[in-house]
């Protein structure tokens, strides 16, 4: 395809642009060739016509798709030209934030101008051993390719960092060494690695300034050759500089300053040490005030100083050279602000006394008046006379500045000359690595000497370059005789000609300064004579006839004449020199003196050996007058000549390069600026790779390595005897385009891509072999499954069809009977229906028709009743109206018979006069007798009628009374059962009258319950009304009261719960922190021992006999054997020497050495008591803290001043036992003072070891308030658990509801809010009370903490002093103490007698609590006799070796100390019987040549350990504690020896791991503790040791097995770390998942050196493998979770860290195989019943990388998402996961800067770790929990494969 067929629309392209150097264009129309203008759109939417050059009509650049942006390496993209280079550099740097960028073999290094988190020892860790291109790009990657290549290819190696000035290469120099040091480690003790990186401090202080350009400039070059030995470990390191930037001394430009150390002198003015130096502050000095800005933001000179001064303590600079330094540095800025005054135009003077000048001399220890006349003055010789010039002060200035100048150089090269010798090495050197830093090239307004020097040296740096990348890479096609097409670049052949060539620049500078007269002015002149219009590259300025231009490989520079001269000459004037040699200050005439050993003054190049050798070569003595004559070479042809050693040794070295960018000339972090990095692009050289890289074939493979990697791609017919000629056949038909490959002569040559093609291939080969292989298997399995699958399917058939006819008979028969059953139940069904219906409805008839017949007579009865009723009360009611009438009318009657009887008794007054009044009077009664008479009969009448109807009555009445009787009996019963009805009716004779008389009471009082009852009802209806309201109302309110009631107990329980696993969770972690930093401080403790006895071997290697002579032991030895006695052996060893040499009368060191070790054992339990006191402050801390659970946590209380209480016992027991001891050994030394008094057996003797006694009492009692600690830590933990407050709320909840009244709940309210207050006011109290306790408490232990600190003195005074002041300066200061303390009490209490009687009380009550204790102690004897038996050996040795100097009378007057261990009678049974001499023997056989593998598969596991225990039974038994002693330490150094040995082997140390546990687990088993006894059978408990109490051994076995876990994890670790990354992360287990990307050059080390690909199935495999071998083995189930927990962590943690340092694993596509992956180890873990050993959780942060991998990440949603899914992970990996996340296919989108921003924003409060990476070597504390064994000591057999005849079971 042609290429202008690629324009066509919507293609993108590159323009030039003035201002972005090239920006981005879509074509909007097709090119055809022959058009003048491209239409286009430019990215911002403007439309653009491009017209194209019509002379070349060369069309723009190509752009990239958007898939390859951003690329590791430049030469992966497909189009390589400079717009591509310049966008993804922009793209990386800007929008990734990645400062490293791969172009081919150069590394691109960006300066962000800020810090970033990327050169931490964790990223150190994860690129050593990586190859250069698996990685992202790094100067960590380059450092590791040169340290691999150095040990691989045995060839020194050379790292050449360039760039401007302000790029960053003095930062990329010290990263690369930092790395070298951290890598390789030293070969010695002396830290090499750390002197190496402490002399980069030194070096910037001295050699860096501040430029415009850059805050910390180098102004010198240093190229630094790091030594490695043999075994490719730093043994050493020399430095050598180059031109130091002199002038920089006296003269600073704008904005700039002198060297820092100027600086740091000034800020560090106010220290004690300096007050002599009289310095001030920077703005003072003339040298350090020119730039007008002696201050760096963020920089602090006086922290820098102090820097400084520790790096020069590291390297062996001591302090008086220090300070010589500083004096010498303070005399320069001193000298500098010398003044002169003009006398005449030719003469000038310092005025007299002249305080800089004295100041000047005072430092430099010189006469005053000899320097200020030679600063005035100078003296010429002539070949007869001399004579004594004055000078003008111009030139007295010049002359002073050239002094200043001077001194700072010899001191710069006497500094470098001492660091040379602190890194020098007595090792022989096998090879080096070099880093080249050196200044940049430069170009400033005003350029001098300095920048025509460095410009220069730049030449020479990119000609090399040139050389190694352009000119080597063709010549060595030229060599394989490969046709290849010279590749024109710029050679700057002819520059460096026009520099140094005869008659060049320098030769003719220097012949000018030879000249008498010779000036900047004549010198241009020779130059224009000779260069001008002869040499392109040279030019005249318009303007100026004192300046040149060079045309340099980067940039046109303009150098002005002005200097030139006298900076080359470098005079200074011979009589100031002399007068510094005079002077009493040792350290300046030295600086002077190395002047003549040296090239230049301003190199120290001759400090180390020459460059190509690998040792140090002495100079040869020189010839008088030779030192002179060097000391005259000017300085370019010291420079010159030292440039060409520097351009030999990198010659001879393979380079790597690092070409470092500036983005910005303002220092602004991460801004890049196109045109600036466009320009340094260029000059270094990088586009021209990028243009050779497309060109070339980066790819090569000899033909060997061809044929052992493609083998498989040949058929047998193709392979040929001739490998040559094999390969040849093969590549023809793989790769028809010959264009593609060419064949060498020992190598063939691939283009770009081919490598992978052919890989490809193999790839598919091998595939499609596995696929017929699986295909064949698969159908020979599916065929064998099928006959299976028809067999059982017709055998099948045949049973279920006969199954089937059963079950359809089967069937037929139970219809026929259930039809047959269903015909009689449903008759039956429907007879009973009928039946039970006709019986209730005959039921309901008869109670339907007696009830009715009961209403009716019911109504008969109450109608009869009615009309009784009804008669009586009309009967009555007619009766009273009868009456009331009848009494009216009579009353009517009488009134008118009254008044008729008036008017009669009128007539008849009147009349009673006559006669006839009498007559009538009788006619009158005659009538009434009648009338009466009458009236009698028919009353009679009516009587007799009343009287029948009476009888009638009364029998009526008589029958209606039985009635009522009986109505009144049921009516009694009735009304009984209705709250007892009234028995109104007392007798049957009053009932007829009561009757009546209730008729009428009833009649009314029915009317008054009517109406009450009417108006009760009302008031009732209206009291139901409200009660509901109110009702509902408290229903409500309790609804809410108890939903108020259970959200509290609900937040209650859950705050409480939350804070209970919180302190749980921060409790759980100290202890796994300080289990961890115990188990590390045991691995430091066994790598120092492992070095120990390397050392020891070493030193019995070198010195055969040792020389006789006094050896001293460490006094640390004592404490060493008391806590692992198996290194006695050493000890006791060490210490024969002094035994056997110390004469009988001088045993006062003997004396002496017990009291050190007495003291040393006291000061451990200071060390102990002062931790216990830290661990009470912080139980205070956290009681003030808590302070607001009190009132949830009350029980507390009591249990921290119960703990508390029992401290402060604890230390006043400790202190009365340290004054009764100080009183002992006072009167014990009081009686005698002889020479004897020290012997053994001595009083004063056994004092001592009383003492040592209680001392070691003393620390067991520490060991119990440990104890006691942990106890009181535990007790807090239970009472935080929420139990009480859940019981509580449980219960208030259930009272609460209970209360249904609203009186009720409103009482328990105001009850409870009672309890509240009253709850709070008792808290109150409790707090101060507990506060005043606590001060009290504090107050206490502080004076107990003086007084002990007071007693520690004592003790170390009275150690130094005789016996006699001993005794008296203790009782003197015994007598000043208790004087002090009666008085202080007596004082306190003065006031007060109560209080002072009840202090004397409270002593007398401690003192008897102190007896108690004392008696509870004694119980402890029994444990600390075993260290007092080995201190008594110890004497019995010493007494034995001073037998021959002691007499007969006095070995027996002499008392022997017997050895009392405690012994219990019991059986013996399970015990193995061996002699003492064959305990090696034993040791051999059951340990060192004993194969794991034989022992685990034939042999119950852990036998070993078995028959090591039932040993020490029979040695317990026995009661031998040398046996005892000798068989436990010789099992351990047995152990620790076969490790050491086969250390590398999982199955041995996974072996011995088991049986060491299981070792351990026996001795606790059988130790006779009850907290171990618990799942023993009685016959295991009567196994139990007797005599010895192995708690000790036990912990040193415990440690033992704790060493043993660590080495077996680093053996998994080195097992797994080669299979991790490929198979978690590079292999495709989803195959077509992930897709492929074009690589850079940098991949083909890989293609080369790859030995097979590990897969997730091979991880898996050796995980079975190493799961299958510790089950083998017996390793304890909890073990082993914690071994598979770690291997996990060490897979997820490799995975994840690789993954953070390799872009091209962040895609969509391999977070789907890591999940994968993940899922199938999760899988693993199941099938293994391991998903609770937490293994897990440790790949938790692995799985949230995956997901976020694959998450949509667009949104704000989106980013919500992530932060809350991704808690595993760090801000950082988060966001380095986004910034290196890139798409693979096209339909993939970028994550945007944006959304990356507010990730970040969304995490800034999560407080998390500021590290990348994972920290892969991080070790899990191991805990070995107990656990026994069911086994039988008697029943274990010993086969006789193991060699153990010689042992008898007992």
């Amino acid at each position: 395809m042609a290429a202008s067929e690629l324009y066509t629309k919507f293609a993108r392209i590159w323009i030039p642009d003035p201002e972005e150097v090239w920006k981005s264009a879509e074509l909007l129309k097709d090119y055809k060739p022959g058009d003048k203008v491209l239409h286009l759109r430019l990215e911002e939417g403007k439309d653009l016509e491009y017209c194209l050059d019509p002379k070349t009509k060369e069309l723009p650049p190509l752009r990239n798709p958007d898939i390859l942006v951003g690329e590791n390496d430049l030469t992966a993209l497909s189009y390589l030209h400079e717009p591509a280079v310049l966008h993804n550099l922009k793209v990386r740097f800007i929008d990734s934030k990645l400062i490293y960028t791969y172009c081919g073999i150069v590394l691109v290094a960006i300066n962000p101008y800020e810090q970033l988190p990327i050169y931490g020892e964790d990223i150190i860790n994860a690129y050593s051993g990586q190859n250069m291109g698996d990685m992202d790009p790094h100067i960590f990657a380059v450092a590791e390719e040169a340290y691999k290549q150095m040990a691989r290819d045995e060839r020194n190696q050379s790292i050449i960092v360039s760039g401007e000035s302000g790029a960053g290469k003095t930062v990329s120099a010290k990263y690369a060494m930092r790395y070298f040091a951290t890598v390789s480690g030293s070969a010695s003790e002396a830290n090499v690695e750390e002197k190496v990186l402490a002399s980069n401090p030194i070096m910037e202080s001295i050699g860096n300034a501040k430029t415009t350009r850059n805050d910390n400039s180098s102004r010198f070059g240093k190229y630094i050759e790091i030594g490695f030995d043999k075994r490719y470990r730093i043994i050493g390191a020399n430095m050598r500089t180059y031109l130091l930037e002199k002038s920089r001394v006296v003269f600073q430009a704008e904005e700039e300053r002198n060297y820092h150390i100027f600086y740091q002198l000034c800020a560090s003015a106010a220290l004690s040490e300096f007050k002599t130096l009289r310095l001030g502050n920077a703005n003072y000095f003339h040298y350090t005030k020119q730039g007008g800005n002696p201050v760096i933001d963020g920089i602090d000179d006086a922290k820098e100083m102090v820097n400084t001064r520790q790096a020069c303590t590291l390297l062996g600079i001591s302090d008086s050279y220090q300070m010589g330094i500083f004096r010498i540095l303070a005399g320069i800025l001193h000298l500098g602000n010398v003044g002169f005054t003009s006398r005449d135009s030719d003469s000038c003077t310092i005025p007299p006394k002249h305080e800089p000048l004295t100041i000047f001399c005072d430092l430099m220890g010189v006469e005053y008046e000899e320097m200020s006349h030679w600063l005035c003055h100078r003296k010429l010789a002539t070949a007869t006379e001399t004579y004594i010039k004055p000078i003008s002060k111009l030139q007295a200035i010049n002359a002073r500045d050239a002094l200043a100048k001077h001194i700072y150089a010899n001191l710069f090269n006497w500094i470098v000359n001492h660091v040379n010798k602190a890194l020098h090495s007595a090792v022989k050197q096998h090879s080096f690595i070099g880093v080249l830093d050196i200044y940049g090239f430069e170009t400033f307004e005003i350029n001098s000497f300095e920048q025509f020097c460095i410009n220069y040296a730049n030449e020479k740096l990119q000609q090399q370059f040139n050389m190694h990348v352009f000119k080597l890479e063709q010549e060595e096609y030229m060599k394989e005789q490969i046709p290849w097409t010279l590749i024109d670049f710029y050679d700057n052949q002819p520059c460096i000609n026009l520099i140094e060539a005869k008659m060049g620049i320098l030769d003719l500078l220097d012949e000018e300064c030879k000249m008498p007269k010779g000036s900047d002015g004549s010198w241009a002149q020779k130059l224009y004579n000779t260069h001008l219009n002869k040499c392109a590259l040279f030019e005249k300025p318009r303007m100026s006839n004192k300046a040149f231009i060079i045309q340099h490989f980067a940039d046109k520079v303009e150098y002005q004449c002005e200097g030139f001269l006298e900076k080359n000459k470098d005079t200074v004037y011979e009589e100031q020199i002399k007068v510094l040699k005079s002077s009493k200050f040792k350290l300046l005439p030295e600086l002077f003196r190395d002047e003549g050993k040296v090239l230049s003054p301003t190199s120290a190049t001759t400090s180390g050996r020459t460059p190509l050798s690998r040792t140090v070569v002495k100079p040869a003595k020189t010839r008088p007058g030779q030192a002179s004559k060097e000391h005259k070479k000017t300085v370019g042809h010291q420079f010159r000549n030292s440039l060409h050693l520097l351009m030999e040794t990198l010659n001879a070295t393979t380079p790597h390069y690092v070409r470092c960018i500036k983005p910005n000339d303002f220092k602004f972090p991460f801004t890049f600026d196109e045109k600036r990095a466009v320009q340094q692009l260029r000059a270094c050289g990088v586009l021209e790779t990028i243009r050779i890289s497309a060109a070339g074939f980066p790819s090569r493979w000899t033909y060997q390595e061809f044929f052992s990697r493609y083998r498989v791609l040949m058929k047998q017919k193709d392979v040929l005897s001739d490998r040559k000629q094999t390969c040849k056949n093969v590549l023809e038909k793989l790769i028809l385009d010959k264009d593609k490959y060419q064949f060498g002569k020992t190598k063939i040559f691939f283009r770009a891509g081919q490598v992978a093609y052919l890989e490809k291939i193999r790839a598919d080969k091998l595939r499609a072999a596995c696929i017929r292989i699986q295909k064949t298997i698969r159908g020979w399995l599916m065929r064998k499954k099928y006959l299976r699958m028809r067999k059982a399917a017709i055998t099948i058939q045949r049973y279920v069809r006969g199954y089937q006819a059963r079950c359809y008979v089967k069937f037929l028969r139970r219809t026929r009977a259930a039809t047959i059953i269903q015909k009689f139940q449903r008759m039956y069904v429907v007879r009973k229906r009928y039946q039970r219906m006709q019986a209730v409805t005959i039921a309901l008839q008869s109670l339907l028709r007696g009830y009715m017949a009961r209403n009716k007579y019911q109504q008969m009865l109450r109608e009869h009743k009615a009309i009784i009723i009804q008669k009586r009360m009309r009967g009555w009611l007619a009766r009273v109206h009868y009456h009331r009438s009848l009494k009216a009318i009579v009353y009517l009657q009488c009134c008118y018979r009254r008044m008729m009887a008036k008017r009669e008794l009128k007539k008849l007054k009147i009349e009673a006069r006559s006669v006839e009044r009498y007559k009538k009077l009788n006619i009158g009664m005659e009538n009434k007798i009648m009338q009466l008479q009458r009236k009698i009969d028919e009353q009679n009448k009516e009587y007799k009628s009343l009287l029948e109807k009476l009888t009638s009555l009364e029998n009526t009445y008589s029958s209606e009374t039985e009635k009522l009787r009986n109505d009144v009996e049921r009516l009694r019963v009735s009304e009984e059962e209705a709250k007892n009805a009234t028995n109104r009716v007392l007798s049957l004779q009053d009932e007829v009258a009561k009757l009546r008389k209730d008729l009428q009471r009833t009649q009314s009082e029915k009317k008054t319950i009517e109406e009450w009852a009417d108006k009760y009802k009302l008031e009732n209806e209206q009291l139901v009304s409200e009660l509901k309201e109110q009702n509902t109302l408290l229903k409500n309110e309790k609804e809410e009261l108890n939903r108020r009631i259970c959200d509290q107990a609900k937040e209650f329980t859950e705050t409480m719960e939350k804070k209970l696993a919180e302190e749980t969770k921060q409790l759980e972690l100290d202890l796994n922190d300080e289990r961890l930093r115990y188990q590390n401080l045991l691995n430091e403790f066994s790598r120092l021992e492992e070095r120990y006895d390397d050392l020891k071997d070493e030193m019995n290697f070198m010195v055969s006999i040792p020389k006789p002579g006094h050896k001293r032991t460490d006094s640390t030895h004592s404490s060493n054997e008391s806590e692992y006695t198996f290194s006695s052996e050493i000890t006791e060893a060490d210490d024969l020497p002094l035994r056997t040499e110390e004469p009988s009368e001088k045993k006062t060191p003997l004396d002496m050495s017990l009291f050190l070790k007495l003291q040393k054992r006291v000061t451990e339990l200071e060390q102990e008591k002062q931790s216990l006191q830290d661990e009470l402050d912080r139980k205070e801390e956290q009681a003030l803290r808590a302070k607001t659970r009190e009132e949830e946590r009350p029980p507390m209380r009591g249990a921290e001043l119960e703990y508390e209480s029992l401290k402060r016992q604890e230390l006043e027991s400790e202190n009365k036992k340290l004054k009764n001891e100080l009183n002992e050994l006072q009167k014990a030394l009081m009686e005698k003072s002889s020479p004897e008094v020290t012997a053994p057996g001595a009083p004063a003797y056994r004092v001592l070891l009383d003492q040592l006694t209680s001392v070691s009492e003393e620390l067991e009692v520490r060991k119990e308030e440990v104890l006691i600690l942990r106890s009181q830590l535990v007790s807090q933990k239970e009472a935080i658990q929420p139990k009480n407050t859940m019981t509580d709320s449980t219960i208030l909840l259930e009272d609460v509801q209970k209360m249904k009244d609203k009186g009720e709940i409103a009482q328990a309210y105001i009850g409870l809010k009672e309890t509240n207050r009253l709850l709070e006011s008792q808290l109150q109290s409790q707090k101060k009370t507990h506060e005043n306790e606590l001060e009290a408490l504090r107050g206490e232990i502080q004076s107990l903490k003086e007084e002990n600190n007071r007693q520690q003195q004592l003790l170390a005074q009275n150690l130094q002093l005789p016996p006699e002041a001993r005794i008296e300066a203790s009782l003197q200061h015994e007598i000043t103490r208790l004087t002090n303390e009666n008085l202080y009490y007596e004082e306190l209490y003065a006031d007060d007698p109560m209080k002072y009687q009840s202090y004397r009380i409270s002593l007398y009550k401690r003192m008897i609590d102190l007896m108690e204790q004392l008696e509870k102690q004694d119980k402890t004897v029994r444990k600390l006799k075993k260290q007092l038996k080995v201190f008594a050996k110890k004497i019995g040795e010493l007494e034995v070796g001073q037998m021959e100097n002691i007499s007969p009378g006095q070995i027996i007057d002499e008392p022997i100390r017997p050895v009392n261990i405690p012994r219990k009678e019991k059986d013996f049974q399970g015990m193995l019987e061996y002699k003492k001499e064959d305990e090696p023997k034993l040791i051999k056989n059951l340990i060192l040549d004993l194969k794991p593998r034989g022992v685990a598969v034939n042999l119950i596991p852990g036998l070993p350990a078995y028959i090591l225990f039932m040993c020490v039974r029979h040695a317990d038994y026995l009661n031998d504690d040398q046996k005892v002693r000798s068989l436990l330490t010789s099992t351990i150094n047995g152990i620790k020896k076969i490790l050491k040995k086969r250390g590398d082997d999982f199955e041995t140390v996974s072996f011995w791991l088991s049986n060491t546990c299981r070792f351990l687990h026996c001795l606790k088993q059988y130790s006779g503790e009850e907290g171990f006894m618990k799942n023993n059978t009685p016959r295991q408990n009567e196994h139990c040791l007797t005599n010895f109490d192995l708690a000790e051994y036990r912990q040193v076995l415990s440690d033992l097995a704790i060493q043993i876990y660590q080495q077996l994890v680093r053996v998994l670790e080195n097992i797994l770390q080669p299979m991790i990354v490929s198979g978690m992360l590079e292999h495709e287990t989803i195959q077509g998942v992930s897709g492929v990307k074009p690589t850079g050059l940098r991949k083909r080390t890989s293609s080369i050196a790859d030995e097979g690909t590990y897969t997730l199935d091979s991880i898996i495999r050796q995980l079975n493998t190493f799961h299958s071998v510790m089950c083998q083995h017996g390793m304890d189930p909890e073990l082993i979770k914690q071994v598979v927990k770690q291997m996990f962590y060490i897979v997820g943690a490799v995975t994840l860290n690789n993954l953070l340092l390799r872009k091209d694993m962040c895609s969509w596509s391999k977070g789907m195989q890591i999940r994968y992956n993940v899922s199938q180890l999760e899988e693993w873990l199941r099938d293994k019943n391991l998903m609770n050993s937490g293994a897990k959780e440790t790949l938790e942060p692995l799985i949230q990388a995956a997901q976020l991998l694959q998450v949509k990440k667009k949104t704000d949603e989106d980013a919500e998402a992530i932060c809350s899914m991704c808690n595993a992970l760090t801000t950082a990996q988060i966001v380095k996961v986004l910034n290196l996340y890139t798409p693979v296919n096209e339909f993939e989108e970028r994550v945007l800067v944006s959304f990356i921003r507010t990730i970040q924003m969304r995490l800034r409060d999560r407080k998390d770790s500021p590290q990348l990476l994972m920290d892969a070597k991080h070790i899990f504390p191991v805990t070995f929990p107990f656990n026994p064994s069911s086994l039988a000591l008697e029943t274990i057999q010993i086969p006789a494969s193991l060699g153990l005849g010689f042992i008898l079971r007992v």
